[in-house]
């Protein structure tokens, strides 16, 4: 038997020990499988995900996307997530509250959360408390394609997140050649490197996000070259052929054994 685990919080209520081995997208992810769960280190493996090939596939053809209609001009910031009080954690609040400090210098700037849930209304509650209503985009029942355009549209890919288990979204950001900013926590660092294909902030930390944002905004071509890093790391460590053949390796093990 062999577990698969998305993210720490997906294993909740799953009983791991009868599994031969458990695969994890991260570290992170393995050592709370090991601390929570009880599992011996010895039978958990950590194998990173890879990038949907339909969705890299999709960037070849990025410039001819329709992007979704209200998707809003200016220089954007996306995230993507699901919106419910229970994802709290994947600090899309600590970027509406960010933006106030960076709207005095760019007014043009627009924050795109792409998504869906019941948590809606308290989104556009908190933006409006804040002063920043119309420039904060909530955009749901996005398309395959759609997403994939508001990817490639985007200046700036940010989720301040407190505990991703792996963080498929900064991959996706990362293969369309965005600079993406992540919490310094859970499995995001094992993703993102810090000040090479983006910035790790502290979740909930509103002042060193909009210092990050800002040092983006200033220089565009940094922006530019963190990228190009970034998607140079998803061809390199990425890639699902990498993924299916780490996993095909350990299948053979398995069955060996």
């Amino acid at each position: 038997v062999v577990g698969f685990i998305g993210s720490f919080y997906a294993y909740e209520g799953l009983d791991l020990l009868g599994a031969d081995i458990v695969l994890a997208p991260s570290k992170y992810t393995a050592d709370h499988v090991v601390s929570d769960q009880d599992v011996p280190r010895e039978r958990t493996r950590v194998v990173p995900w890879g990038l949907d090939p339909g969705f890299e596939a999709q960037s070849v053809a990025a410039s001819r996307m329709s992007l979704p209609g209200e998707f809003p001009k200016g220089r954007v910031i996306l995230t993507v997530g699901r919106w419910l009080a229970s994802e709290r954690y994947k600090g899309m609040d600590t970027l509406i509250t960010a933006l106030p400090r960076l709207l005095t210098r760019w007014p043009e700037l627009e924050l795109v959360v792409a998504g869906q849930g019941d948590d809606r209304n308290w989104l556009e509650d908190l933006a409006e408390k804040n002063g920043v209503r119309r420039h904060v985009h909530l955009l749901e029942n996005l398309s395959y394609v759609q997403l994939a355009a508001c990817y490639a549209a985007c200046e700036i890919f940010a989720l301040p997140s407190s505990g991703e288990g792996f963080g498929m979204v900064y991959l996706e950001a990362m293969s369309y050649g965005k600079p993406v900013i992540g919490g310094a926590h859970g499995g995001a660092p094992e993703v993102i490197e810090d000040g090479v294909t983006g910035y790790l902030v502290p979740h909930g930390d509103a002042v060193h996000l909009a210092t990050s944002i800002e040092t983006l905004l200033l220089n565009p071509a940094l922006g530019q070259e963190m990228g190009r890093k970034g998607r140079e790391r998803v061809e390199r460590d990425f890639r699902f052929n990498t993924f299916a053949k780490s996993l095909k390796k350990i299948l053979r093990e398995l069955c060996a054994s």
